[in-house]
Parts: C-alpha cells; sequence; structure tokens
C-alpha cells in the first residue's frame, strides 16, 4: 500500500516545564507542571497527519535505550507506521528539555544532536510525499537524487539546513524568519518569490501568531491566523506542517490548506506539550463550523 506522506527527521523525548517566569543566567525557578512526550518536528507532523486522517509513516534513527523505546511507542500508539524508523546501538536518542512562560505560552529549548537515516534507508517510492525537517533533508535528497515518479518532496525550513536546494522540491515552508535569511528580498512578498524562482513549486512562510503567507501565481496572500489562548505554543510550527500536507492530500488549494492548518496549529497550543493538543479531524470540521463567516478564509481569496 501507498502511503500519503512518510516524514524523514527527528523523533525526540521532552521534558516539558512551566515557570511564572523564564529564568535568568545562575537562577532558579520553580515549574509546575512537568511532561514527558514525545517531540521533534518530522515525527509532530507525522503525528498531525495521522490525527488528521492520512495515512503516515515515520524514518528516523533512534538509539537502543528506554528514549528510544518510548519514542516508537508513542507514535505507534497514533497509527504512524514506523517500520523505518530505525533503532542503531550506541546512538543516544535525542531529548530536549523546554521551558514554557505561563504568562504568554513562549517557550525556551534545550535540544540534544539527532542523527540521519541512512539514505538508503529512506522510501522514495512508498507514499505519495516525503516530508522533512533540518535532519531528514540531506538523508531525503540523496535518496531522491537520479529517482523518477518518486515522492514529492516537502520541506520544514523552519531550522537552518545547510546546503538547502529548492529544485524540483514540491513544498517549501519555512518561518518568515527563515525565509528572509535564506532569500532576502526587499520585503515577505519578494522572498516567497525568490524561494519560488529557486525550484520551490509552493512557498508557505508561516508568521506565528500572525498567521502565514502562501504564494499564489506570484501573489503573496496573507491567510489569518486563529486566535487562542495558549497553554503553550510548543510544537505548533510541525503541527502546522503536518497539517498543511494533509489538506494539499486531500485535495485542497494551498490557501484552503494553510487556512485549516492554521486552525489545527492554534488548537494544539491548548496544551503543554507538542501533541496531546493536535485535534482530530471531527473536531477540526467542527471547530471550523461554529466560526463566524467573517474568518472564513473565503474572505481573503
Amino acid at each position: 500500500m501507498t502511503l500519503d506522506v512518510i516524514c524523514v527527521g527527528v523523533v525526540t523525548v521532552d521534558t516539558i516545564a512551566m515557570v511564572e517566569r523564564m529564568p535568568a543566567e545562575d537562577d532558579r525557578v520553580l515549574g509546575e507542571p512537568f511532561v514527558v512526550a514525545g517531540g521533534g518536528p518530522a515525527a509532530t507532523a507525522a503525528v498531525t497527519l495521522a490525527r488528521l486522517g492520512a495515512s503516515v509513516g515515520f524514518c528516523g534513527v533512534v538509539g537502543d535505550d528506554a528514549a528510544g523505546e518510548l519514542s516508537r511507542r508513542l507514535l505507534d500508539e497514533e497509527g504512524v507506521d514506523t517500520r523505518w524508523l530505525r533503532t542503531r546501538p550506541g546512538v543516544r536518542t535525542p531529548q530536549s528539555m523546554i521551558v514554557v512562560s505561563r504568562a504568554s505560552g513562549s517557550r525556551s529549548i534545550v535540544t540534544s544532536p539527532s542523527v540521519p537515516p541512512d539514505p538508503g534507508s529512506v522510501p522514495v517510492r512508498a507514499s505519495r510525499w516525503l516530508h522533512v525537517d533540518q535532519t531528514g533533508y540531506g538523508s531525503a535528497r540523496a535518496a531522491l537524487r537520479g529517482e523518477t515518479d518518486a515522492a514529492s518532496l516537502s520541506v520544514d525550513g523552519g531550522n537552518p539546513i545547510p546546503g538547502l536546494d529548492l529544485e524540483d522540491v514540491t513544498l517549501y515552508a519555512p518561518t518568515v524568519g527563515a525565509l528572509r535569511d535564506a532569500f532576502p528580498a526587499e520585503d515577505v512578498p519578494g522572498s516567497l518569490r525568490a524561494a519560488a524562482s529557486a525550484g520551490a513549486r509552493q512557498v508557505v512562510a508561516t508568521e506565528g501568531g500572525d498567521g502565514c503567507q502562501v504564494l499564489v501565481d506570484g501573489r503573496a496572500v496573507r491567510v489569518p491566523p486563529v486566535v487562542v489562548d495558549p497553554v503553550s505554543t510548543m510544537g505548533a510550527g510541525d503541527v502546522f506542517h503536518g497539517a498543511l500536507l494533509a489538506g494539499l492530500v486531500e485535495g485542497m488549494s494551498p490557501v484552503e490548506a494553510a487556512w485549516r492548518a492554521n486552525v489545527v496549529a492554534a488548537l494544539s497550543c491548548r496544551s503543554l506539550d507538542g501533541r496531546s493538543g493536535i485535534p482530530d479531524a471531527a473536531e477540526t470540521g467542527k471547530y471550523l463550523s461554529t466560526m463566524r463567516p467573517a474568518s472564513r478564509i473565503d474572505e481573503y481569496r
């Protein structure tokens, strides 16, 4: 069976603490609660895709340790196909420590290094799409080299990617900051067009609480945010990427998919960790049905 998407890159185990104020150097603060949860850009995107009804797999590397076992189990429980998740002896499964501000929902992250999968283990014909983060990019690129009729490539450009090449990239989805750094121009629309000129067929740049911008026929379309009272913004960008791809898999236009992805990402901010608040397709549809007509994306086409 051909899957809709295989996500390639990082899976982590996150330890998250909420604090009244962010600690300063040599400071000590109290945190409550402490939560242990699954994370990682590509892995969280995979969980989002699964919750929205897409068939999805994950390709990456974990160690033969307790964190690796937990990472695999959490993905399995979400219905993510983990046959391409390799357990490599001697490797430590990536882990992160995250401190979240109770006042704003913003967060600071300390994470350990991740190991990319071997290019030969990346399945380029087992899905319609490959979605990669900064760790999965190089492996997927190498695996796709010289292939024809392989999966379309989606790139999460939120973190720096050395040697980024957008030729034959179907979807490039950076933050606005990363977009401007990689493709300097007079304004954001100019940077979007520069990324398209570099080879990306579709470009969507996220702006956090300000929504996102989608390049449509050379024109930047601003897709409005969904306002929520966030508990934490942990993983919201990764959730957005998964939801954006889920919409494209379903046949939505890039603007329609981005609008729904804004909704899914906003709803995910209701929980402290990056996964437990991700809505499924039914909850997302119910939320969309209750929104005021003036808030619908039809107003912004």
